[in-house]
């Protein structure tokens, strides 16, 4: 189990509206699904573990509650495989452009 200490960066999670306080304009497949909000901050709490309810100071300095999900949160996103059809684009649009109105 992952524990956290005071000041601690983390991330917290929290249900808002639960699909039946959600409002009814909103398009039924949105209707369906809870409203979620994840967000970081430093532990305000002495100590927890992931799963407890706690409250953080987010960056900008608001109090927020939700419950530990993450200890020093990072990215874990990439922008895909590479596609060697990208890789020149750069080279010849340089080209194009180089050549200015000639090249219209």
């Amino acid at each position: 189990m992952e524990y956290a200490k005071k000041g601690d960066w983390v991330r917290i999670h929290n249900i808002i509206l639960t699909p039946d306080e959600r409002a009814s304009q909103v398009p039924e497949d949105t209707r369906r699904v809870p409203l979620e909000m994840w967000n970081k901050g430093f532990l305000i709490n002495d100590e927890a573990k992931v799963g407890d309810t706690v409250t953080v100071e987010t960056y900008i300095g608001r109090k927020i509650s939700g419950k530990l999900i993450e200890v020093n949160p990072y990215f874990r996103h990439d922008f895909g495989k590479c596609m060697p059809e990208l890789l020149f684009i750069g080279r010849q649009l340089r080209d194009i452009l180089k050549g200015g109105e000639k090249n219209e």
